[in-house]
């Protein structure tokens, strides 16, 4: 696990490879009670909104990115903030990479901050985002 003494600029998070279901998909949906069709209707997806499949939720992206840091933290740190922004779609069937790298360091304040990624298959940032963490010393 990261700490302070042992943590660069340029350390990278071990990459967590994620493909949405149609399962998790509604499940995920139900869960944040988001009844948008997009996520859920190939027909209506498709025909109407005139995307090439059902969508992957914007959301569920932002929660897998806050994944791969607290996987990257395990015990020993605390999140403290997180923010990202979808640029592109994903897709039922793609399979995108969370992951991101250390940018800062301040040793005084203990935090940590993260450069945050979601990568589809064609290694395009969809959704960048940027965290800052708190390490033990």
């Amino acid at each position: 696990m990261p700490s302070l003494s042992t943590v660069t600029v340029g350390t990278q998070l071990e990459e967590r490879t994620h493909e949405a279901s149609m399962v998790s998909l509604f499940l995920y949906n139900a869960v944040i009670w988001n009844p948008h069709r997009i996520h859920f209707d190939t027909e209506y997806t498709t025909q109407v909104e005139k995307h090439p499949a059902i969508v992957v939720d914007g959301p569920l992206q932002g929660d897998w990115l806050a994944q791969a840091v607290t996987a990257w933290l395990g015990d020993d740190g605390e999140l403290l903030e997180i923010e990202y922004s979808n640029r592109r779609a994903a897709y039922l069937g793609d399979r995108v990479r969370a992951g991101g790298e250390v940018v800062e360091i301040d040793q005084e304040a203990g935090t940590v901050t993260l450069e945050l990624y979601i990568k589809n298959a064609e290694d395009t940032v969809i959704a960048p985002g940027r965290a800052v963490v708190r390490l033990r010393h």
